[in-house]
């Protein structure tokens, strides 16, 4: 048996053609071939379910039904695989306390430097905070008001699981007859049984005492008794004034009397009872109503609607008011919202409090006056909420509440006394709202003397080298605060690649989904070397890609293929790099050496002449720039990761395109103006979300080609005959469907601690549609063998039915004649999901007043496919609409017309426009890192007459 490769045999999973594959291990393995081919069917869910399966096979019955079990791949087998970690493109977290440091564990590492070397600060003075002494606690004690109830308090467990029973048996009979459980007070015999699961705080009833003179003596003895019992604190609750103070031998502001407990790393966490912001809980976060949210676009009137929760007050008395307060106020209801004085738009938000407003109501020809006050928008809102019985209503309110920062902690999410103490110079969470840039700077140049010295070493090495590997795959400008939930795909999975080059594993097999995307060129040598950098401990690496950079820089590649769906699932080529490039009969291949190409336009268009123009756009770290997107171009937004591509294009451009033409409701980013909006009267955003999230979810149902098919089927001689209308053909409803599965064609059956099987319905045999329906033919067909047809049969066998013919060719031009007609939504990848988007659109009748934007398009795109991407943008363009597309991609931004190439760095060195006009003039700017990649590309290629040939 070798030991040196991975031999897969007999390989059918989806579209995998019984194929025989070998794969070198401790190499770098490039997967690749055009999208649908086959390639991540081979890589995650043969290799990698298989390695996965015979991991969790391995453990426990009772460990299997927690961990869950997958599938056995349909092939006959795998020799030499090693345990599997697949690294997906997939949001690292939706847990809104998860945050970069938390997920690549550089915030534990930081927890315990601070709660080990960690200087106290006194929150409220500033002052370094000082150790307190029995007769120093004493005398604070007898300060107090005289004749005030206290009681003293030795905290013995502070947030700690368990029952605790054989600590209350000692507190017995050590003679205590009072206990603090959950901060209520038992006598011993009377403490409820705690859940052992939950985390309890214990603290025992040393002494009762009421402050007057001479109980200086017997204070003194209690105090000593409780600090011994806790390790030098107490804690003294006033009961006349309902205060509760903690006193420590350890940590104490002498000015302030503020004592600090003795730090832990659970001390610094924000995830910890221990650490939280009692306030927020550790969220950094409060839910309010948010005047962004309120008002969202602040350039409308209040005639205009710029307060949205007013949509529906159009009453006589409403407006009456309304009239009256604008009066009051000396403006009217014309005047944008932004113009409007801070005065009165505080009025309008909050209220006017006491003041009362002159009220004229004209009845029965008598003009009869009120005044009022003014209750306020948010006011309103927060009454109408909690006084709402239904969700419905309350849903309806809340879409006017948002996160905002805690005013407690300030968004730190910790307590005061954790958020005091510092290293060096700073606390812990303005380290971690620093970029990994700066975070490893100021790591590396931490000065810490003797004791600390010492103690901080290793944790301080450990610290710099995983930032390191952050920096390594091109991540050193997010900060380690952000949250992990507004992470792309991309990033998340770098920083889930940095963390296993931390862990330093070796004899893994790691399958990794297109690591590149959202990279951009300057930053790919930094990857790339990371990823040798895991094959050189001894792992193997294997990758699904389509940059020319990574698969030229691999060891071994496998192109999949030859074309796309049931034309694909075969290994067109295995082997060296320098070997591919030589073929001729694989697709990447062709293109590598140069035979094939994206051909550069003979002319960049110049558009309409008109502009889309945003005034002072600063958003995140946009650096309040002017932005003008040309009208009737194709547009690319580039940069280097971080700049704010992003920010500009999604946040900000499609926001206020989509309030102010779709009268959406969602808030945009930080703009002083816009303008331009006359020349547009549609906004399309085209993403690689699903097209559905359930299998019923198809390319036909959602390009709407269906419904025509229907209507063909209903009108077919025994259709009518038996009185059947189009809805009997549709398997979302009772009638025509087959019951016994709901339509669904397949039936779940519960496994426990087995995966969950899926077999197909035993009445219609996966069918989807009961007999009497299937016996409707058209052409010879049932409507179940037409949704079985792929793309392009479907093409042939509906060309004389225009109606349906024009929507499926406009699949066909976006390259996805492979796919099934009726395939799960399910089922497709995230640029299939797109171009039945972009096919979707095609069949529209346009104005030529439509732009259309995209974010990363290219993401899981072969060359090829890229070819037939452009052809399609193409055309949408030279209908006289707009596209404007966020890429990295060179293939692409070759064949732009314009481009807005934004940075000069990411994070907060990023947020500026670094140059803009043709890709020409981008490849001469000196200052621009797109420019430099783009020269390179430029000089490659001739110029032809169109981007994209149909050969």
């Amino acid at each position: 048996m070798a030991t040196d490769k991975i031999i897969i045999e007999g390989a059918r999973e989806h579209n995998l053609k019984n194929i025989n594959v070998e794969i070198p291990r401790n190499s770098f393995t490039v997967i690749t071939g055009l999208s649908g081919s086959g390639k991540s069917t081979l890589a995650f869910d043969t290799l990698y379910a298989e390695g996965r399966r015979r991991y969790v096979e391995s453990l426990s019955t009772y460990a299997r039904q927690f961990l869950g079990q997958m599938d056995k791949p349909d092939v006959d087998s795998i020799i030499g695989l090693s345990p599997a970690i697949s690294i997906e493109q997939k949001t690292a977290s939706h847990n809104p306390r998860s945050t970069v440091g938390t997920v690549t564990e550089i915030y534990d590492y930081l927890r315990l430097l601070f709660a080990r070397i960690g200087k106290p600060y006194c929150y409220k003075c500033g002052s370094p905070i000082s150790s307190m002494s029995v007769d120093q606690i004493t005398d604070r004690v007898m300060a107090m008001e005289e004749k005030s109830k206290i009681i003293i308090l030795a905290p013995l467990v502070t947030g700690q699981k368990g029952s605790h029973e054989k600590l209350f048996a000692k507190i017995k009979k050590d003679g205590f007859a009072r206990v603090r459980v959950d901060f209520d007070i038992y006598l011993m015999d009377d403490i409820p049984k705690l859940e052992k699961n939950k985390n309890h705080v214990i603290d025992v009833v040393v002494d009762r005492l009421v402050i007057k003179d001479g109980i200086e003596k017997r204070l003194a003895d209690s105090l000593e008794l409780a600090l011994s019992m806790s390790e030098g604190q107490v804690t003294l609750l006033d009961l006349t004034h309902d205060k509760e103070t903690l006193f420590s031998e350890t940590a104490s502001c002498v000015k302030c009397g503020i004592s600090y407990p003795e730090f832990t790393p659970a001390s610094f966490s924000f995830n910890s009872p221990q650490g939280a912001c009692t306030k927020c809980d550790g969220l950094g976060s409060i839910t309010q109503f948010d005047p962004d949210l309120i008002v969202p676009d602040k350039n409308l009137s209040l005639r205009q609607g710029a307060i949205i929760p007013w949509e529906n007050r159009d009453s006589v008395q409403f407006m009456e008011f309304l009239d009256a307060l604008v009066t009051h106020y000396k403006t009217d209801i014309y005047t944008p919202f932004k113009e409007l004085s801070p005065e009165f738009q505080q009025v309008l938000l909050y209220g006017s409090k006491k003041e009362e407003i002159p009220f004229y109501v004209e009845r029965m020809e008598k003009k009869i006056v009120y005044k009022k006050t003014f209750e306020g928008v948010i006011p309103n809102l927060k009454k109408r909420y909690h006084e709402a019985d239904s969700a419905y209503t309350k849903e309806s309110i809340k879409k006017f509440m948002n996160y905002k920062p805690c005013s407690f902690c300030n968004g730190t999410r910790l307590n005061k006394a954790s958020g005091s103490v510092r290293v060096g110079d700073k606390t812990i969470w303005e380290i971690t709202s620093l970029s990994i840039r700066h975070s490893g700077e100021f790591i590396s140049s931490l000065k810490l003397k003797d004791k600390d010295k010492i103690i901080a070493d290793r944790i301080t090495k450990e610290l710099a080298e995983r930032l390191g590997f952050l920096q390594n795959v091109g991540l050193e400008y997010l900060t380690l605060d952000r949250s992990a939930a507004t992470l792309s795909g991309g990033e998340s999975q770098r920083i889930r690649l940095a963390t296993q080059i931390g862990s330093k594993l070796t004899g893994v097999l790691y399958v990794l989904d297109e690591p590149s995307i959202g990279l951009h060129q300057r930053d790919n040598a930094r990857l790339l070397a990371t990823l040798i950098n895991l094959r050189n401990l001894g792992n193997t690496v294997l990758v699904v890609e389509h940059d020319e950079e990574t698969i030229l820089a691999s060891d071994h590649i496998i192109d999949i293929g030859p074309a796309a769906g049931v034309k694909g699932g075969e290994v067109v080529f295995s082997g060296p790099p320098e070997e591919l490039i030589k073929s001729e009969t694989s697709l990447t291949g062709l293109y590598l050496s140069g035979k094939k190409s994206i051909q550069i336009p003979e002319k960049r268009r110049k558009g309409t002449g008109k502009f889309l123009t945003i005034y002072q756009a600063n958003s995140n770290n946009l650096k309040n720039i002017d932005v003008s997107f040309p009208l009737g171009c194709f547009t690319c937004v580039t940069g280097v990761s971080g700049s704010g591509k992003s920010t500009l294009v999604l946040s900000t451009l499609y926001q206020i395109l989509a309030n102010r033409i779709n009268l959406s409701k969602k808030m945009t980013g930080s703009f002083q103006d816009i303008k331009g909006l006359e020349h547009i009267d549609k906004v399309v955003h085209i993403d690689q979300s699903p097209i559905g999230k359930t299998p019923r979810s198809n390319p036909g149902t959602y390009t709407q080609v269906f419904n025509p098919i229907r209507d063909l089927f209903s009108k077919t001689r025994e259709a009518k005959a038996r009185g059947y209308k189009p809805g009997r053909f549709s398997f979302n409803v009772k009638g025509g469907r087959c019951e016994a599965c709901s339509g669904d064609g397949i039936i779940k059956i519960e496994m426990h601690f087995l995966p969950d099987v899926y077999v197909a319905c035993d009445v219609c045999k996966g069918k989807r549609y009961n007999r009497e329906t299937l016996d409707i033919k058209y052409k010879d067909k049932n409507i179940d063998q037409v949704l079985n047809m792929t793309i392009n049969q479907a093409v042939r066998f509906f060309e004389n039915i225009s109606s349906i013919r024009t929507k499926l060719s406009t699949l066909q031009e976006v390259g996805l004649g492979y796919i099934k007609l009726g395939q799960a939504a399910t089922t497709l990848s995230g640029g299939e999901a797109q171009r039945i988007k972009l096919a979707k659109e095609l069949t529209k009748k346009g104005t030529g007043k439509t732009i259309y934007i995209l974010d990363e398009p290219t993401t899981g795109l072969h060359s090829d496919d890229i070819n037939k991407l452009l052809f399609v943008l193409n055309k949408l363009v030279d209908a006289n609409n707009t596209v404007v597309v966020i890429e990295h991609n060179l293939d692409v931004i070759k064949c732009a017309d314009h481009v807005i190439d934004l940075g000069p760095e990411g994070g907060e060195k990023g947020g500026q426009i670094v140059a803009l006009g043709t890709p020409e003039n981008i490849a001469e700017n000196k200052k621009s890192y797109t420019g430099f990649y783009l020269n390179k590309m430029l000089k490659k290629f001739k110029t032809a007459s169109y981007p994209y040939t149909s050969d």
